[in-house]
């Protein structure tokens, strides 16, 4: 996540919460909390040397007084350094000490100011009208000779209004940077999830193309080693001929499986290695295939195979693979018709049709999760797919695949 270059500008507060804290878990003070607790601090302590030569300017003020006054003044001067940590309590203690010693007034004003920027609403208004309250308590007990009550009280009660307004306004503020803060990290990481399911749904694709690249040739393995299985008697030219296809099949296989895998452990790297077949190549499928003995006629009347999208070139390819793999499978020897048709604006339709198979032979297991990854890659290109027995015992693939003119 990404990190405040200098979090100790920062409040401790709005700091990064991963930073080390006191053994209490609290956060520890920033350079900038020293800096406003100094001078906080100090204002206090200036307003209350104001007040104690004003005490000590009146003649009638005992000597005891002002020195008694000077202790309170300092002590509640002092006790400011633990606003942060029990804000309300220093704040009640101030207030009532307030109402007796004028010379913690500025050490009230910062009380105050700490609960309205460090605690929510109802404590700052319960401790806000505990200090408006007692407002005109102290003119009333200790007048000063020089003001009238009315207008300490006013200046009192305006003072106190304003320091709580004023630590509402920066809290509203905090508060703002935080939720913006924390909109900042659920984005990031929202953005992270999202970049790891498209990594996901990628290699969903993979295992897909996985699927139909090997099924193809894996196939040709099991057919030709059957083939020799259960003909031993082949004439030496059928034999090595088979052989070369089951060499030649087994060779592509591992290369295919390679190149896949490369691109599984190295997404980026690798995608210029990933097989990508298109319209174009749908004759060197047939052409494979009859050189692997199988019986293949292809009708392809698209004028320009090359001009057809990429995306919906590479799913034709890949249900003509997968039907002419299901023929081999479950039909040997039978005839496959792959037909191909259509152009810009009327979509592309693809059929592979076999008929029963004339003779018996050794059925190959399937799982049949090639045509329903077929009819997911069909939808998900905006067409459909069918497949399923034909009335002569055969069995049909036929899909359409929308290209735009």
């Amino acid at each position: 996540m990404t990190r405040t270059e200098y979090p100790w500008l920062l409040p401790s507060a709005m700091a990064d919460p991963e930073l080390p804290g006191d053994r209490g878990g609290r956060q520890r003070r920033t350079v900038r909390d020293w800096a406003v607790d100094i001078t906080a601090f100090l204002c206090a302590a200036g307003i209350g040397l104001a007040v104690v030569a004003a005490i000590e300017a009146d003649r009638t003020t005992p000597d005891a007084f002002v020195f008694l006054d000077s202790l309170v003044g300092g002590a509640a001067c002092c006790a400011l350094w633990v606003r942060r940590r029990w804000p309300v309590g220093l704040a009640v203690a101030l207030t009532l000490l307030s109402t007796v010693e004028p010379v913690a007034a500025g050490a009230l004003l910062v009380a105050l100011f700490s609960v309205a920027v460090h605690r929510p609403f109802r404590p700052v208004a319960l401790v806000g009208a505990g200090a408006l309250i007692v407002s005109p308590v102290q003119p009333y007990l200790r007048p000063d000779p020089s003001t009238s009550f009315l207008t300490s009280t006013v200046v009192g009660v305006l003072l106190v209004l304003l320091v709580l307004s004023w630590g509402m306004v920066v809290r509203s503020r905090r508060q703002l940077v935080v939720t913006l803060r924390e909109r900042a990290r659920r984005a990031e990481t929202e953005a992270g999830l999202r970049a790891e399911q498209a990594q996901r749904l990628a290699r969903e694709d993979i295992a897909r193309e996985m699927h139909d690249v090997l099924a193809h040739r894996l196939t040709l393995l099991s057919v030709h080693a059957g083939a020799l299985e259960f003909r031993p008697d082949a004439p030496p030219a059928e034999v090595a001929r088979a052989a070369g296809v089951i060499r030649d099949s087994a060779h592509e296989a591992l290369q295919d499986l390679r190149e896949i895998i490369g691109v599984l452990r190295s997404p980026r790297d690798g995608d210029g290695n990933r097989p990508q077949p298109t319209l174009a190549t749908l004759d060197a499928l047939v052409a494979e295939s009859r050189l692997a003995g199988m019986e293949v006629t292809l009708d392809n009347v698209i004028d320009d195979p090359a001009a057809a999208p990429a995306a919906i070139g590479r799913t034709v390819y890949r249900i003509a693979q997968e039907g002419l793999t299901n023929a081999r499978k479950h039909a040997p020897g039978a005839e496959v018709a792959v037909t191909v048709t259509g152009g810009p604006g009327r979509g592309i339709t693809v059929e592979v049709r076999n008929p029963a198979p004339a003779e018996p032979f050794e059925q190959v297991p399937g799982s049949g999760q090639g045509l329903i990854g077929l009819t997911e890659r069909a939808t998900l290109a905006g067409g459909r797919l069918d497949h399923g027995p034909e009335p002569d015992g055969g069995f049909g693939v036929r899909a359409w695949l929308p290209w735009s003119s």
